[in-house]
């Protein structure tokens, strides 16, 4: 069964350093044991589900999902060889469906020899639904104990039957100070220090990002180096090339970027939203979305308490649009803040919502005869437009008649706040409010004298 599956290793080899010298220094360094292991703690310390879970000698289908460089792989090989399974490890970007199916007839041999399979499949989220699905029998019997790891959300990225079939643990970007016994780890190894000045290896650790893999990468290149003197944060600019930011524009990093974003508009913190969009813009996404946000934000978070908001936003896309960067970023700057600061409302976002709601209770009510055009013979003997009134023949251009079905009853949808302009929109409909409660009062006692006409006035 061995020629079966090219690189399966139905039992796990003791994890020992590798002695390659030419091998990565991430791969010569890789822990031999969990307790080796730098950072998730809330995963691996004591009486935490990972470590309960290898304790019981029982391991059941688990994801691992966490940023990069963070230990996923390790500590899957890691638990499967302290818990005495078999280890095999499979990736989602090489491996198709008759692959896998050759991987799991090799674990059912293996399972009838006595022997548990813990299937690794590194980057989860790239397996087709089909090839998701073709892995639920096989997990539900326990012929394998799936171990996944992606950085993508699982509740985006992978099938519904498969989540609830498996745990979804999360791990968490490495801290400065474990990035820091990291790179003690590999001066240890190395039998010599970093020749850093203190704040280039903190920049060094900043470069990393959370990913371990990657600062051995940077460390790797820096022991390369024999300055004369330590390594300030000029010269470590220009001995390694800065990474590019973790920001995946068709993935959940782009939804959460612009979640923040857009809540840092809403709360009026503009340095915050200034920040978010920095981040957007360095991690390379479109200003088109980062400009498409903000129109929303300034008509729902805005709105009528100061109308200027979408003109500005949508004249400094255009104005984006047509200088390009770098100096389209004062457009985009300059629209952030104005959003940003500007009086807040969501009233006419409220107040279509409310309208939906009473259009989906109403269904096809048909409207008042008095506010249709009447442009056939047959329509003005039907009554169409009969009763209309004309509202700029009417003192104030106000004529106060009835727009909504009769059915419907009327309806006060929206509902302006005492900030900014719609203070003013507040003045204006309690005007108009006002103006129909007169005119209903006079045309109730004109009703009322021409039903009771006054007797003196009868000839």
């Amino acid at each position: 069964m061995a020629d079966l599956f090219a690189g399966f290793e139905p039992v796990l080899p003791p994890a020992a350093p590798i002695a390659d010298d030419h091998a990565p220094l991430a791969d010569r360094l890789r822990p031999r044991a969990l307790a080796e292991v730098i950072g998730q703690r809330h995963l691996l310390g004591p009486d935490a589900p990972l470590t309960m879970m290898i304790g019981s000698r029982r391991l059941s289908s688990f994801v691992l999902w966490g940023p990069p460089g963070v230990g996923k792989t390790t500590i899957a090989r890691l638990i499967a060889a302290e818990a005495d399974y078999a280890f095999v490890q499979l990736s989602a970007v090489s491996t198709g469906i008759a692959d896998l199916r050759r991987t799991l007839a090799t674990a059912r041999d293996l399972r009838k020899a006595g022997r548990s399979t813990v299937a690794f499949i590194d980057e989860l989220h790239r397996f087709s639904r089909p090839v998701q699905d073709a892995l639920l029998p096989a997990v539900e019997d326990g012929t394998i104990v799936l171990v996944g790891a992606t950085t993508e959300n699982p509740s985006f990225s992978l099938v519904a039957a498969l989540l609830s079939r498996a745990k979804v643990f999360t791990l968490e970007r490495l801290t400065a100070a474990e990035l820091d016994t990291v790179v003690q780890r590999a001066e240890a190894h190395e039998g010599r220090t970093l020749a850093l000045a203190p704040d280039a290896r903190a920049a060094l650790l900043a470069m990393a990002d959370g990913d371990a893999r990657y600062l051995l990468g940077l460390c790797e290149t820096l022991f390369l180096v024999a300055p004369a003197a330590p390594i300030d944060v000029a010269a470590l600019a220009a001995i390694v090339q800065k990474r590019a930011p973790l920001y995946d524009r068709g993935q959940e990093e782009h939804f959460n970027l612009l979640s923040c974003f857009h809540k840092s508009l809403r709360g009026s913190d503009a340095d915050a939203a200034l920040y978010w969009a920095a981040r957007m813009v360095r991690g390379g996404e479109d200003a088109g979305v980062i400009f498409r946000r903000l129109a929303c934000a300034a008509s729902e978070d805005v709105g009528m308490a100061d109308p200027q908001a979408l003109v500005q936003v949508m004249t400094a896309w255009q104005a984006f649009e047509r200088v390009g960067m770098p100096e389209g970023r004062l457009f985009l700057a300059q629209a952030i803040n104005y959003v940003a600061t500007a009086p807040k409302s969501n009233a006419s976002y409220v107040a279509f919502d409310r309208a939906s709601a009473l259009a989906r209770d109403t269904g096809s009510l048909p409207p008042p005869k008095h506010i249709l055009n009447a442009p056939t013979r047959l329509m003005k003997e039907l009554g169409y437009h009969e009763g209309y009134r004309y509202d700029h023949d009417y003192p104030d251009a106000y004529a106060a008649q009835d727009f909504f079905p009769a059915e419907a009853g009327a309806h006060v949808f929206y509902e302006p706040h005492e900030r900014g302009y719609e203070r003013e929109i507040r003045k204006r409909r309690a005007f108009w409010a006002s103006a129909r409660a007169r005119r209903e009062e006079e045309e109730g006692r004109t009703t009322a004298s021409d039903e009771h006409p006054d007797p003196s006035t009868v000839m």
